[in-house]
């Protein structure tokens, strides 16, 4: 393969960890379009179809995705929700919003340890007497990129209750 051809193959931006890492963040009114993907015992089925239907939503529509952010919640062994962030409504899409404060936590490494960066992100946010709601994960790069870059950030955010 051609470096030409890699590059090419590279869909993801690099991942900048300062603004994410440790941080309080206030969204009001953040606009995202949802969608459900079906798990069997929290992994994800169909995870790269949805990510590109709602990226072909957002795109049809004229709406940029800031940061690359897509949001992901398991709400079950069975379902899991995506979460894309964008700039305006997305016609046809199931078009939510979220305010509040989030904490942030950035972790790198396999994704097989996710439970390990759960139980971190929350014994961290207790430290900081911080009262998760509920947790989301925002998957930076896929996996094409996280191989390219030597990197895969996860980022755990915990909604304040």
């Amino acid at each position: 393969m051609t470096t030409k051809a890699i590059e090419e193959a590279v869909c993801c931006p690099p991942f900048q960890t300062a603004p994410w890492e440790d941080r309080l963040i206030e969204w009001q009114e953040k606009p995202f379009i949802k969608l459900s993907v079906p798990t069997l015992l929290y992994m994800p089925l169909g995870f790269g179809r949805a990510m590109r239907r709602l990226h072909a939503m957002a795109e049809a529509a004229g709406a940029s995705v800031p940061d690359h952010l897509c949001l992901s919640q398991h709400v079950s062994p069975w379902r899991m929700e995506l979460f894309l962030a964008v700039d305006r409504k997305v016609p046809g899409a199931e078009n939510v919003s979220m305010s509040g404060k989030f904490f942030s936590r950035v972790y790198e490494g396999e994704f097989r340890d996710t439970g390990k960066w759960m139980d971190d992100a929350g014994k961290e946010a207790a430290a900081r007497w911080y009262d998760i709601r509920r947790w989301f994960l925002w998957y930076t790069t896929c996996p094409k990129c996280a191989k390219k870059y030597g990197k895969n950030y996860v980022v755990a955010l915990g909604e304040l209750a």
